[in-house]
């Protein structure tokens, strides 16, 4: 018996040791395993941006009436740039049934910190080419369930692909109601939804073991002058590290560049330039804007929910005393690329000509705080993290 035991103990050692040895197995064999799943269903394996493309992703979709979509969708009926009035920001198409279709691609983000609240990145890396996606599900716990680097193989038939505020997303048609709502007028209609959570998991097949994402090195000014909505579409969610930036202490106050203040950021009356990440909205719940810049002086913004762990930390560099040290911690932003631009309107700024490119459109939404490799430029040392009040 005794001898039996140890022959058991003996097999099981050397297949935890053998586990252990394919933790680093090949790509080709992730790649091998997707084209096997998808050829025993009979099924057509998409590319990101395939699927982001007609006839799949088309410009008004093909849900219901386009008439019944968001007053924003368009710019039908309204003075605005005529080239927008082709270009619809909210759109569903459902995917058609029948043979089976499917995306594969890497997780690219988490909700540890509370910043991806029921969604999630997907990237896929095509001819060396990152590709990219999001996706909305109705679970608060979806980053648990699939972490970061993991690959999954979903499939999509009988979903949708929608835009919400020129967002491409995997989703399920979703109706708005409420009149209550503030500028209702402006949000009441059909626009994408998060797919249950119990759906998704039914789709979605785990393949391999999580890998560390592709991140993709970029300029602010690779993306952020770039008036192209249906190129953006494509640049949207994808991973990326700007380097060499500094936040400027300021906000975007309706496109406008605002110095924070050193008010309560719990204060909705007077905390919402506060110089934490993101002071309170009064439960509204829209995405805070900071501005970072580099040497010469391109911006674009960091995006923060005021739900996130540390919404209410000081930027970097800024303090109890201002935001006077924050041009100081120079270093490397890294987040997903996020284009969200919800209204059609030529944006007019103060002082600035009505066809100049929306760069308050743009911004990168962190992860968490690590996320943010700032250093101070004489000390070197690593920007600390003080939460208000401290």
């Amino acid at each position: 018996m005794k001898t039996q035991s140890f022959i058991l103990s003996a097999i099981i050692l050397v297949g935890l040791f053998l586990a252990s040895c394919r933790t680093e197995e090949p790509q080709t064999r992730y790649m091998e395993d997707v084209a096997g799943l998808v050829s025993a269903a009979g099924g057509k394996l998409l590319t990101l941006n395939e699927l982001k493309q007609p006839p799949y992703m088309t410009e008004q979709g093909n849900y219901c009436d386009p008439a019944l979509y968001r007053l924003r969708a368009s710019g039908k009926g309204h003075t605005y740039d005529p080239y927008l009035d082709t270009v619809w920001l909210f759109s569903i198409d459902t995917l058609p049934v029948g043979q089976p279709l499917f995306i594969c691609g890497r997780i690219t983000t988490d909700d540890l910190s509370g910043n991806f609240y029921k969604s999630l990145c997907i990237q896929q890396m095509v001819n060396g080419k990152q590709q990219a996606l999001r996706i909305s599900v109705d679970a608060s716990s979806v980053g648990g369930m699939y972490q970061l680097g993991q690959e999954v193989l979903i499939r999509i038939d009988g979903l949708a692909i929608g835009r919400y505020a020129n967002q491409p997303q995997l989703c399920v048609p979703t109706y708005n109601n409420n009149v209550y709502a503030n500028k209702a007028e402006e949000k009441v209609g059909w626009a994408p939804g998060r797919i249950p959570f119990a759906e998704f998991k039914k789709r979605t097949t785990l393949v391999g073991l999580p890998q560390t994402p592709h991140c993709d090195t970029v300029l602010i000014t690779d993306f952020v002058n770039n008036l192209n909505q249906v190129d953006n579409r494509l640049e949207d969610g994808k991973l990326v590290c700007i380097k060499d930036v500094h936040y400027t202490g300021q906000y975007s106050n309706y496109g406008d560049a605002t110095d924070c203040t050193t008010n309560n950021p719990d204060d909705f009356t007077n905390g919402s330039g506060a110089n934490v990440f993101a002071p309170t909205t009064g439960n509204i719940g829209y995405p805070q804007s900071r501005i970072i810049a580099d040497d010469n002086g391109n911006q674009t913004l960091v995006s923060v929910s005021e739900y996130a762990k540390f919404s209410h930390f000081y930027l970097p560099g800024a303090d109890s005393q201002g935001i006077a040290n924050c041009p100081a911690y120079v270093g490397n932003v890294t987040g997903i690329l996020s284009y969200y631009r919800d209204n059609n309107q030529t944006k007019i700024y103060s002082g600035s000509d009505s066809n100049a490119p929306a760069w308050d459109d743009w911004s990168i939404t962190i992860r968490s705080l690590d996320d943010l490799m700032l250093y101070h430029t004489t000390t070197g040392q690593l920007w600390p993290r003080i939460e208000y009040g401290e």
